[in-house]
């Protein structure tokens, strides 16, 4: 049965009742978004959440890499942002635009064409650029915050702004985004470099995530935050949790700052092992760790 619709019509774009989240989620589980939203363009997105009543929840949502939907889905609304926001160009001073669908990929990809050295570290992240900017992402010494100059929201209430990156708030993995906004674009900025050498480096990344992570895997990128002075996985590891298990549900071998689907998990046996590992790290070192994952929804 569909839910009663908690707003009016007029989208340009489309809308889905009790769309499936696990399509797309890398994990491959959890619940139905009680209403899935891919607006055309920035107008029709700022339109339809000025429409929206203030007491619906907005969730968006990129490609699913560092998430778990609890497997009584995701009430209100999930913006998903549709290949029309997921443009790059470059502009003058070492800068490049990218829409917040687009990937990390792309965008390290534009900066080293365009001979832009700075952003090759997000050819390790496997999200969007709407992502990278609300969780502060980073790999190999880096994070989104370091080259970020501004980025464009569409807020809760449907205005449009334009923040400077200090205005987020940044720190380790977190923002002060505000609840309910959309990261619809953003600009960044790099130094000259030589597109040899940056496409070398991101090689390098790309080769090392590959003999490291478990990237053909159904996971969800790193699970666990680093503490301050100690490395996740070492902790994990330490702890005995190489490989342990919870039904379908499994601590990479590879890599054990990672989860594993390994076919038939739900999500609530992979949030439940997540919980299992920090009371062993926390048992065995004294550290409680906190999740990088960010896990939403209403259990089953």
């Amino acid at each position: 049965m569909k839910p009663a619709r908690p707003f009016d019509d007029g989208l340009r774009g489309t809308i889905e009742a009790n769309a499936s989240l696990a399509d797309f989620i890398w994990f491959r589980t959890g619940g139905p978004a009680e209403w899935l939203v891919r607006p055309a363009d920035v107008a029709d997105l700022s339109a339809f959440l000025g429409r929206l009543d203030p007491s619906v929840p907005v969730l968006p949502v990129g490609v699913g890499s560092n998430l778990i939907v609890r497997d009584g889905g995701v009430p209100g609304i999930v913006v998903r942002l549709p290949k029309s926001f997921a443009k790059v160009s470059v502009e003058p001073g070492n800068r490049i635009r990218a829409g917040g669908a687009a990937m990390g990929i792309t965008l390290a990809s534009a900066a080293r064409d365009a001979g832009i050295a700075g952003l090759e570290f997000m050819r390790g992240i496997p999200g969007t650029v709407g992502g990278a900017v609300r969780m502060n992402a980073g790999a190999y010494g880096r994070d989104a915050s370091d080259i970020l100059i501004e980025t464009t929201l569409v807020l809760r209430d449907g205005s449009i702004e334009t923040w400077p990156a200090a205005k987020l708030g940044y720190s380790y993995r977190h923002s002060m985004l505000p609840e309910g906004a959309v990261v619809v674009e953003a600009l960044f900025a790099g130094t000259p470099g030589d597109p040899a050498a940056i496409g070398a480096e991101m090689d390098r990344i790309a080769a090392e995530r590959e003999a490291s992570q478990p990237l053909r895997s159904r996971t969800g990128g790193s699970t666990f935050k680093n503490p301050d002075g100690h490395k996740a996985w070492a902790l994990v590891d330490a702890a005995g949790c190489r490989g342990l298990r919870n039904g379908d549900a499994q601590v990479s071998e590879k890599h054990t700052n990672f989860l594993l689907n390994l076919g038939s998990a739900s999500s609530a046996e992979i949030e439940a092992l997540g919980e299992e590992v920090r009371r062993r790290v926390a048992e065995k070192s004294g550290i409680l760790l906190e999740w990088e994952i960010q896990r939403v929804g209403n259990p089953a």
